[in-house]
């Protein structure tokens, strides 16, 4: 078997070459010719990194809480990393010879749960159960300046937490709170709208009656009217008769009877019968014979 060997790295992998403990060659995505017997190759990841977590801690009122989340961070600074942990591949599997590789996601966690953790002691349980985003932020800004992070030479790029969960036994009881909330709401509403219903009921029957009473008052004053025009015809009708009739009033009764019978021939055709008698005439006669006398 040659002792030469090739490889290549990716463009997302720095390699650094090691030959009698010296570093020989390195960069990012670097292809070259090794001599296997005394050649030992770290390759460190240059690309973001996702690192899941799951932590158990206490807010500032002393309730327990459930944390999960992810961090995405880059190695910035490869060639400080490969003082510090051991990322040497075998070159032929790529396979890390170490678990350094692993125990840097470890690391990292560490320093968000240190973070969280004094982040937490200043929210009470329910500020913290809906505070995720400002929460996150709050220990991404200090992430951001960490000495621990920068001495390893990674950058943090983003967190976020994906759930946060309060004890069972909390949970239900702040699930039975806002149940209880959300009904007494609904009740709200329920009282309000029948609320709002006897109130439209009350105004239709208010407007119903003012408008019966406004009817009523109409129906009076046109009643009124009508009495008013009726009584104000008879006196117009009474008046006309006695001014049609006051020059009857000095006739003699024969002159009277002479124009009835006169009137009674012009509307003969619609007399269907008339009997005058002689007791009639003469009664008629000797009334006036006798208001002639009185006169006289």
């Amino acid at each position: 078997m040659l002792p030469l060997a090739y490889f290549k790295a990716e463009p997302t992998e720095y390699v650094i070459a090691f030959a009698g403990g010296t570093p020989r060659r390195q960069g990012t995505g670097l292809a070259f010719w090794y001599w296997k017997p005394t050649t030992s190759l770290v390759l460190i990841p240059t690309g973001t990194i996702d690192a899941l977590f799951a932590l158990n801690d206490s807010t500032g009122n002393f309730q327990p809480i459930t944390l999960q989340g992810q961090i995405t961070y880059r190695i910035a600074e490869p060639s400080t990393l490969a003082q510090l942990l051991n990322f040497t591949i075998n070159p032929r599997t790529r396979a890390y010879r170490s678990d350094d590789p692993a125990k840097l996601n470890g690391r990292i966690i560490n320093v968000v749960q240190t973070y969280t953790r004094s982040a937490l002691q200043q929210l009470g349980l329910e500020d913290a159960l809906r505070g995720a985003e400002p929460l996150a932020q709050n220990v991404m800004a200090q992430l951001a300046s960490d000495p621990t992070l920068a001495a390893l030479g990674v950058a943090p790029m983003g967190l976020f937490f994906t759930s946060i969960k309060a004890a069972p036994e909390v949970t239900r009881a702040l699930e039975a709170e806002y149940r209880e909330a959300l009904q007494q709401r609904a009740d709200h509403a329920i009282y309000a709208r029948r609320a709002e219903a006897v109130e439209q009921e009350r105004k239709i029957k208010q407007n119903e009656l003012s408008t019966a009473v406004d009817l009523e008052q109409r129906r009076h004053d046109l009643v009124a009217l009508e009495g008013t025009n009726a009584r104000e015809q008879a006196e117009f009708a009474a008046d006309a008769a006695r001014i049609q009739l006051a020059p009857y009033q000095t006739l003699d009764t024969r002159l009277m009877l002479a124009l009835a019978f006169r009137d009674f021939a012009n509307n003969a055709h619609k007399i269907g019968n008339l009997t005058i008698t002689a007791d009639i005439l003469e009664q008629a006669l000797r009334q006036n014979a006798g208001e002639n006398g009185s006169a006289a």
